[in-house]
């Protein structure tokens, strides 16, 4: 029977055999490199400054097709958080006060890239679209005002610029040509007001049109959509979408959606479109587009026995393809030498030349291969009025009408109208109509030409509405104050 004494002896000499064992192990795993409990090498102390990161002190090696860390460095620097603040409209004040409410000032946040180190920035345009303010606050959490400098509504792209002293990061361009499906890339921006969020994912497909700018709001919308799976979300439009190299590639523009948040698809820009359209309001303050002077559609064996291409349904009359000789029913499959396939591809390639520029055209006409040299036209120039072409006027309250022409019509898609072409001081001017209007109805009743319009317009004893849109395709109302 073992006594009280000899048992607190052995507890106590295997107390002492436990810590000595214990002992023993720190001292081997401290020989090991391995810092207790925190698990980081003794050698190389714990950082999470992103600038601080020693490649040298690693010990193991992230695959060169996978790292991210070289286009991480390169992009978040240059990625910025911009706030666009808007007030309401004087009218819409003096409403809210006449009801007792207090009118509110809107604020919406999105994303921008720095492409110059003197701090020119692009973004989208629904980011600074009716901006009374617009904030732009930097990675280092400078907070800078920021002016407007140009917008394009056509791609969805704007370009701002800050005064920060110059010296700022900023974002190469990359050629988004060169991109392929499959190709890791990242996307940086401020989802969520999150700053500096960096996701990753692959090129799921290229020259994507979604119907987001283009369509009845905006027939010169263009959409050639760079389409990854690299999560983006609300905050994210303006951001860079950028290649492992860390070059700009795109501007993430859009998400595919059905409840507001990423469901696994994200567009963007392409880089190539982007520089452009930031060239063009950097030099004129506006973008310059050429035509081809055809309306389209994307020959997939239904309408053609072409099973892609870009079939012609219509030929503007004094266009671009008229004037080369193209027609109804000709199918365009290259454009200098490049592979046209989808209606998007031909969209964006025509979109990065200036009105003027000569393109050589390669399509098919029953089978056979032809081609045509022809220099693309300005959107004005196929829609403006020469005062020697307007044979008959109509003058009332100031303004002066014409009937349009088959060119207009057939670019703005239209059955008849009259164009104001001529705004003086009168009830029309008074309304904020402005030249160039296109009015296809007075009240509910269609105007088909300039004579039914005066006949219209003569029996008129009260106040009315009318309606059209202006020659860029933008749809507008107007109250006139008989």
């Amino acid at each position: 029977m073992i006594s009280k004494k000899q048992f607190f002896l052995g507890l106590l000499a295997s107390s002492f055999l436990g810590g000595l064992i214990v002992l023993l192990g720190v001292r081997v795993l401290s020989d090991n490199g391995i810092d207790g409990l925190n698990g980081n090498n003794s050698n190389t102390p714990l950082t999470t400054s992103f600038n601080k990161i020693d490649e040298a002190s690693r010990d193991y090696i992230v695959p060169e097709g996978i790292n991210f860390i070289k286009a991480s460095r390169a992009a978040v620097p240059a990625v910025v958080h911009i706030t666009n603040t808007s007030k309401p409209a004087q009218g819409s004040r003096s409403w809210s006060k006449l009801l007792g409410r207090r009118s509110r000032v809107r604020q919406s946040t999105g994303s921008g890239v720095i492409i110059s180190s003197d701090g020119y920035i692009v973004t989208n345009y629904h980011v600074v679209e009716d901006a009374d303010e617009l904030e732009v606050r930097l990675d280092d959490n400078r907070r800078i005002e920021a002016e407007l400098v140009g917008v394009d509504p056509d791609t969805d792209l704007a370009l701002i610029k800050i005064k920060a002293g110059g010296n700022l990061d900023f974002v190469d361009f990359g050629d988004s040509d060169q991109v392929e499906i499959g190709e890791w890339v990242l996307a940086v921006g401020n989802p969520f007001d999150l700053n500096n969020t960096v996701t990753a994912g692959i090129v799921s497909a290229k020259a994507r049109n979604i119907n987001l700018i283009s369509g009845q709001r905006n027939q010169y919308g263009m959409e050639s959509f760079i389409q990854t799976d690299a999560v983006v979300n609300r905050g994210n439009s303006g951001g860079a979408l950028v290649n492992l190299d860390g070059d700009l590639i795109g501007i993430n523009t859009a998400i595919a959606t059905n409840t507001g948040t990423f469901s696994g698809y994200s567009f963007a820009v392409p880089s190539i479109l982007v520089k452009k359209v930031m060239d063009d309001l950097l030099e004129f303050g506006e973008v310059k587009r050429g035509l081809l002077g055809i309306q389209i559609m994307y020959a997939d064996g239904r309408a053609t026995d072409e099973l892609s291409g870009v079939l012609i349904r219509g030929v503007s009359p004094g266009g671009a393809a008229a004037k080369a000789g193209m027609k109804d029913n000709d199918v365009i499959v290259g454009i200098d030498k490049r592979p046209i396939k989808t209606t998007s591809e031909l969209q964006e390639f025509v979109a990065r030349k200036r009105p003027g520029d000569e393109i050589l055209v390669e399509f098919k006409r029953g089978g056979n291969i032809k081609e045509a040299s022809l220099k693309l036209r300005e959107k004005v120039s196929l829609i403006s009025r020469n005062p020697e072409d307007i044979e008959f006027t109509y003058k009332i309250e100031g303004a002066t009408f014409a009937g349009l022409s088959d060119g207009i019509q057939f670019t703005l898609r239209i059955d008849g109208g009259v164009q104001l072409v001529k705004l003086g001081d009168g009830a029309w001017k008074k309304s904020g109509i402005k030249e160039g209007f296109i009015i296809t109805k007075v009240g509910d009743q269609d105007i088909t030409d300039l004579e039914s319009f005066q006949t219209l317009l003569d029996s008129k004893k009260r106040d009315f509405y009318v309606m059209g849109k202006y020659p860029e395709g933008e749809k507008e109302y107007f109250k006139i104050d008989w």
